[in-house]
């Protein structure tokens, strides 16, 4: 659609708007399930079916089915009860499970299966047993009903991965058990896989980008969001094991403009985020949150396979078709052209926060219902959105909760299953139902029961079955069970449906694990393949295993594609990740892997991978955070360890961020240590690195503030740089004809002494008049080894007569800071190279002098 033809569009929207706006009366009020439904627009056929509420249910926030039907639903009783979040990280929440007595789906016996426990995130039904993780660790722990009550009553560790910190919107959700067999979560970058009695495997992984919420698709394709990045469904072109891939041609061209029908301004972005000043509703995503795809029997044709994307702050549900052209995934929104939704509401406390496809073939909707959707941190004294809500008095509307399910006039809801008690069996069969859920925990059960009795059948299926689904679930519930072949494999590579080879390829994985090198060469063989998907995972596997060559093989296979989506998606596969600045220890590079597995997990979402800020779409050189490449925040001093502990507000430089950054003080001090580390020393930046040591001194010494820090006043705990560098005057014992380069705001360019470092090199600083000063700062770029072996710090008012040494030592590499014992007057400056090192120049990339903290 041509822009112009979307501007009126939009202008007609706007003034449809205008005089259909919603009109509401405050203090906000809670509705009745019975009221709200009737503010909930549906497309013609559908409805929604009131499945529990309140006051049986509260605060739900995820829902799961287990093989016969049981709902288990997270309630995060304990969240944002006030609009401070007064004790939020209190263990008063639940995990409550609903049964349907009678298979109606009529939920009609209630349990708490889980009470009294820390904001459950995410719960995965297993067979008899359910897999849990809460917020503030990274452990999962594994539950199960002894008696029947409805009550867990049994748990034991499953995977222990430890404490967690972090606001807890900063924390993993999902745990989907993936048609690969592989458990994977939100944040964190590796996946794990059950493995018996014994404890789960564990593998690294690209980061994934997620936030709250995540679903497969047919083919095991995970999809994500990010509601702090803005991101509304990305990293979906490749199975995140290998790479976190996006292409500009992956939306359509307004795919992440949203239609409210609530027009209050009460969102984080403010009038940046306003469709105009006259139309408060939110115009993209932002709270994008428990995306499902539909991958039922009982709903039109047309939703299968469809991306349904909840976004809270909206109130709305978008529906994404989902096509894949020439090996590009894309994402379209079917009501873009009327600038309307799938599912939106008038009502301010519509919530949908989760959503999954149900065992009767419908689509289950957890609505949070509730008045405030933000955590504490973004709604703080002061902040624009805590001035948006507190008029509208929905801060008040808490306690409450719904799940509604999705159905249609021309289809009635499918049965109930039965599936635990079954035997394997009949497990197998299910593997050919036309609904997911049923293939999905068919899989699951058969490879936690671990009975090789069936793998007959399962070969039968995989190689013969009509439906290429049953086959493909037969394939990877093979893998499961340790019972797949080299023969197995070169059937499906030569399996019919596209879908089947690429993952012929991805099972074949499994044996090269185990040594069986002779698959390589079919895989490579399957580079020819007319499908693009299918050459797209021959490059994913060969980068993974590292396989000799495979850059060159890659190229080759670039250049003679005619796909679009293998030269765009094959491309990005031979990027190298940005390096770190310098040389390290063993464990400095331990430190800087862990800070660089944080920053891509977490920090990326506001600032970028590349350090520049994360893009705000459709505002030009816009980014919600400030760039961390190139700050002096985060080289200087200990200010971006005090921005950790306490969070940074107000403009920056006279720039509005959308992005808050918020505390991270309860995280631990090796890991903000290590964070802080990594940003010190990636995207250009050159600083110190920082330990644990540090972070919990200066914790002890910041124990009692409660406020973020603003850039005024970090400035002002620091010496700043002298702005008068254009009227220096510089000197040198060698390379005098390049001294201005050291001063010269280009860390590129440099001066060096072009030989080696001996002791009788200096470089002289004479400033237009005798000045206050407290250090220098030092940078040596990308020569991290030009820095001086050893070196002494002269002063001098008149420039011939020196004081003694006012700071001696070892060098070191990296934007140093030579900060005196105390501050002193000086006019000239001199720093003297006194050591030596054959082979080695002494060079300046940056130079700067320190002034002094002025004292309020």
């Amino acid at each position: 659609m041509h822009l112009r033809l979307l501007s009126l569009l939009a202008f007609a929207s706007a003034a449809a708007f205008a005089q259909t706006k919603p009109t509401y009366t405050f203090p906000v009020k809670a509705l009745t399930a019975e009221e709200e439904l009737k503010t909930i627009e549906l497309p013609n056929g559908y409805s929604l079916e009131l499945v529990l509420s309140d006051p049986i249910i509260k605060e739900p926030t995820a829902i799961a089915f287990d093989g016969n039907g049981k709902m288990y639903i997270v309630e995060m009783r304990t969240y944002m009860q006030d609009i401070d979040g007064t004790d939020e990280l209190t263990p008063k929440s639940r995990i409550s499970l609903h049964e349907s007595t009678k298979g109606d789906g009529v939920y009609d016996k209630h349990s708490v299966y889980m009470d009294n426990i820390l904001l459950p995130r995410m719960v995965l039904p297993l067979d008899d047993r359910v897999l849990v993780g809460i917020t503030d660790t990274n452990d999962i722990t594994l539950h199960r009903d002894a008696n029947g009550d409805g009550v867990a009553d049994e748990q034991s560790p499953w995977y222990v991965g430890g404490p967690r910190g972090g606001n807890m919107e900063h924390q993993p959700s999902g745990l989907v058990w993936g048609l690969d067999n592989w458990i994977y979560t939100t944040y964190n970058g590796y996946r794990l896989r059950w493995n018996g009695k014994d404890a789960p495997l564990k593998e690294n992984t690209a980061p994934n980008g997620g936030q709250w919420g995540l679903a497969q698709d047919d083919y095991g394709k995970m999809w994500w969001s990010n509601a702090g990045g803005e991101k509304g469904l990305w990293n979906y072109q490749a199975p995140i094991l290998y790479a976190a891939i996006n292409v500009p041609q992956q939306k359509s061209e307004k795919f992440d403009t949203v239609w409210p029908i609530v027009a209050l301004g009460d969102f984080q972005g403010g009038p940046g985020r306003f469709h105009s000043p006259e139309d408060l509703r939110l115009n993209h995503f932002t709270g994008c949150a428990g995306q499902t795809v539909y991958r039922g029997d009982r709903l039109p044709k047309e939703l299968y396979g469809n991306v349904l994307l909840p976004e809270p702050v909206g109130r709305l549900i978008r529906r994404a078709i989902i096509e894949v052209k020439d090996g590009i995934t894309t994402v379209t929104n079917p009501y873009e052209a009327e600038m309307s939704e799938f599912i939106r509401s008038s009502d301010p406390n519509f919530r949908p926060l989760n959503m999954t496809t149900g065992p009767d073939g419908c689509l289950y909707i957890v609505d949070a219902y509730r008045g405030i959707i933000q955590e504490g941190n973004w709604v703080k004294p002061g902040s624009f959105l805590r001035g948006a809500i507190e008029p509208t008095g929905m801060q008040h509307v808490t306690g409450h909760g719904r799940v509604w399910r999705l159905v249609h006039k021309d289809f009635k809801p499918g049965p109930q299953p039965k599936m635990i008690g079954e035997t394997s069996a009949q497990l197998v069969a299910h593997l050919t139902h036309p609904n997911g859920f049923w293939r999905d925990t068919a899989q699951r059960m058969l490879v936690v029961k671990s009975d090789k009795s069936v793998v007959p059948a399962l070969i039968e299926m995989a190689a013969k079955n009509d439906n290429h689904l049953a086959r493909l679930h037969a394939l990877w519930t093979l893998e499961g069970l340790d019972a797949i072949t080299p023969d197995i494999i070169h059937t499906a590579m030569k399996d019919a449906h596209p879908q089947l080879r690429a993952n012929a390829i991805r099972v074949a994985e499994s044996l090269l694990k185990k040594g069986d090198t002779a698959l390589i060469a079919d895989i490579k063989a399957l580079r020819a393949d007319k499908d693009p998907t299918v050459v797209l995972q021959t490059l994913y596997t060969s980068r993974h295993f590292n396989w000799p060559n495979w850059k060159l093989e890659a190229q080759t296979v670039l250049m003679t594609s005619p796909s679009i989506g293998v030269r765009e998606i094959g491309a990005q596969l031979l990027v190298e990740a940005p390096k770190i600045s310098g040389s390290f220890t063993k464990d400095e590079k331990k430190q800087l892997e862990r800070g660089q597995e944080i920053f891509r997990s977490l920090c990326f979402a506001c600032h970028g991978f590349d350090g520049n800020g994360m893009p705000i779409a459709g505002r030009e050189g816009a980014t919600l955070a400030p760039p961390l490449a190139g700050s002096k925040t985060a080289v200087q001093g200990d200010a971006i360890v005090r921005v950790m502990m306490n969070g940074l507000s107000g403009p920056i430089n006279g720039k509005t961020y959308e992005a808050q950054m918020v505390p991270m003080a309860t995280n631990n001090d090796q890991w903000i240590a290590d964070v802080t580390s990594y940003i010190r020393k990636a995207f250009g930046n050159n600083g110190k690195l920082v330990t644990k040591q540090e972070v919990a001194k200066l914790r002890k010494d910041l124990s009692k503030r409660v406020t973020p820090w603003t850039i005024e006043e970090l400035q002002a705990l620091y010496p700043q740089p002298l702005k008068n560098r254009s009227a220096w005057k510089l000197t040198a014992s060698h390379g005098a004809k390049d001294v201005n380069k050291a001063v010269d705001g280009d860390i590129a360019t440099r001066w060096d002494t072009h030989g080696s470092q001996t002791p009788d090199m200096w470089f002289q600083i004479d400033l237009p008049e005798a000045t206050d000063i407290s250090g220098l700062v030092l940078d040596t770029g990308k020569s991290h080894n030009d820095y001086p072996r050893q070196y002494k710090i002269e002063l001098s008012l008149n420039g011939t007569e020196w004081e003694k040494p006012v700071l001696q030592g070892k060098g070191d590499a990296g934007a140093i800071e030579y900060l005196f014992p105390k501050p002193t007057k000086a006019k000239s400056i001199r720093i003297s190279q006194t050591g030596e090192q054959k082979g080695t120049y002494w060079s300046i990339h940056e130079l700067e002098v320190l002034g002094v903290v002025k004292k309020p």
